[in-house]
């Protein structure tokens, strides 16, 4: 019934959807190039074969499943790996790391009719979804139309149990959308055990097995060079507030570590511009 309700909600949000996009996109979060992926709408055919259909919310994410998306097309020679994230920058880390056989696409929003268009065009042969990012529409319409799950790199906070075990009536059914569910930790498959999960198994962090990006080496070069011999502490994936949280620890540390050295990358182009052109000031 819960999800019922969410999906009739969802339906009506569509005009609201539309417009925070328009904001996202006006704040550089959004593809306008590809704004209609966002709405189920492909940009390619599907390619012939079978398709795996991978799901991962950003970066890091993302990063964490090539090792897995490598083991895939190694050991099955006719698939084809459909990868969906939902960021600017998640999507241009695939253009340049996918291998050959996967492509990727951002996620369409949470939407009913984005949803079907999606699964329509697409017709997954085996859904593989990462961490713990819960779409109703999506997961609901995965399950309705039979189609083999599983949760990878799984992880429930205690925060985000407590929050879900008040809405067990919607969370156990979408959790049942995955005959497998691979868990980070023990503590996280006690969770998702408690809350319905099916199949739960603790492997370990996928993170752990990911390559390291590769960065340039002149660059990486540079920057060993100008960090040598300095403390050093990096806040990465920033978030606004956190980069005058940043410099007030350094200021706070600076005295007693000379020469200290903060590094700051923010998510999002626009963010790192406009933090470089805060770092240029005297």
């Amino acid at each position: 019934m819960l999800q019922s309700l969410y999906r009739g909600l969802t339906t009506l949000a569509g005009p609201a959807v539309r417009l925070y996009l328009d904001r996202r996109l006006a704040a550089g979060k959004e593809d306008s190039a590809r704004r209609g992926e966002r709405f189920g709408t492909a940009a390619r055919p599907r390619p012939p074969g079978r398709l795996a259909w991978i799901h991962a919310a950003s970066v890091g994410e993302a990063n964490s499943v090539l090792v897995l998306i490598d083991r895939l097309l190694d050991e099955t020679p006719d698939l084809t790996v459909l990868m969906t994230t939902g960021t600017v920058t998640s999507a241009e880390l695939m253009a340049r790391r996918l291998p050959e056989r996967a492509f990727h696409q951002y996620v369409p929003v949470d939407l009913p009719a984005a949803v079907d268009r999606f699964l329509d065009h697409w017709r997954p042969d085996l859904v593989l979804w990462t961490e713990s990012e819960i779409w109703p529409n999506l997961l609901g319409a995965v399950r309705a139309r039979g189609i083999p799950a599983a949760l990878v790199n799984a992880r429930m906070s205690e925060r985000s149990f407590n929050r879900w075990r008040c809405a067990s009536g919607l969370i156990t059914p979408l959790l049942s959308t995955f005959q497998v569910t691979l868990a980070q930790s023990e503590e996280d498959a006690d969770r998702l055990r408690r809350l319905g999960a099916r199949g739960v198994v603790s492997v370990g962090n996928l993170k752990f097995s990911a390559e390291p990006p590769p960065a340039d080496p002149a660059a990486l070069a540079a920057l060993r060079t100008a960090c040598a011999g300095r403390p050093v502490w990096l806040l990465a994936s920033t978030h606004p507030g956190e980069d005058e949280l940043a410099a007030a620890v350094h200021e706070a540390l600076a005295p007693r570590l000379p020469g200290l050295l903060t590094l700051l990358i923010p998510p999002w182009r626009a963010r790192a511009r406009a933090a470089g052109r805060q770092s240029r000031r005297p």
